[in-house]
Parts: structure tokens; sequence; C-alpha cells
């Protein structure tokens, strides 16, 4: 049911259940390799990470490549929260004329624009007669990289 939904393009709400996996004591080098350590018994949490407001959290998955210089990308899924109110900077997912998208809110000036993160896309400035809603916050984005 919910992985028709993710191709279908609509949000899918969270459930609040845990999902604990094993954290490895040792940090993973992103320079030189370092000597393997013993790994960790400790168990995360992934929804308790990213998930806040879990009556308010959403999945939803990306389509296309506007946002890749946020580090968004075609197939991801983003965590957008619904109760947290968007301001300038933030991530957002909103409705243009009942379509959803995915932009960088700029909220300054009294002027509302909604930012590509990819310069062969253009900005959404809203004209007269548009319909603009902010839907939610994007909190976290998560990707697969391999299957």
């Amino acid at each position: 049911m919910y992985s028709n939904r993710l191709l279908s393009g609509l949000p899918v709400p969270i459930t609040a259940s845990p999902t604990a996996l094993p954290l490895a004591e040792c940090p993973v080098r992103a320079g030189f390799p370092s000597p393997a350590e013993d790994f960790g018994s400790e168990r995360l949490d992934l929804s308790g990470i990213l998930i806040e407001h879990p009556h308010a959290t959403y999945l939803l998955r990306v389509a296309g490549p506007s946002m890749r210089e946020y580090g968004i990308d075609d197939g991801d899924l983003i965590v957008v929260d619904r109760s947290i109110t968007a301001r300038h900077s933030h991530i957002v997912v909103a409705t243009v004329d009942g379509e959803f998208t995915v932009k960088f809110l700029f909220s300054a000036g009294g002027m509302v624009r909604l930012k590509a993160g990819n310069p062969t896309y253009p900005d959404i400035v809203p004209k007269e007669n548009q319909t603009l809603e902010i839907w939610g916050v994007v909190t976290s984005c998560i990707k697969r990289f391999a299957r």
C-alpha cells in the first residue's frame, strides 16, 4: 500500500513505530582509512532521529533534478513536517496551483520566491491569481546508493 503511494507521488504518513538499527562505536573516516575497531552494540531508532512530530510528518519521493545543488536528487525520499512554520531559507514542499514542488523558500522584504537548486530551472515567483501554499518543511532527505 505505502510503496504504491510513494511511487505515485502522494504524501505518505509516517508511523511512529521504532526501527532500531545497530550503531558502530567507531566513526567512519572520510579521509585516510583508520585501523578497524570493534563494533559496539548500541542501537539507534531511525524514526526517533528523523521524526519529531509523527502525526504531522510525511514521506514524499522526489521526481526530477531541480534541487540537486541542495543535495536532493531524483528518486530521494524527503521527510516533510507539516507542523513546522516555514521561514526564509527552509527547504519546503509547496503546492503551486495544486501541484506539489520542493524548493528553497526565499522570503524577505515582503517578497516570496521558491528557488530551484539547479540553474537550469527557473525560480517560482507567485503571480496574481496563482495559488501558492507552503505545505510543509523538509527536515531530512533519505538517499539509496545500492540495492
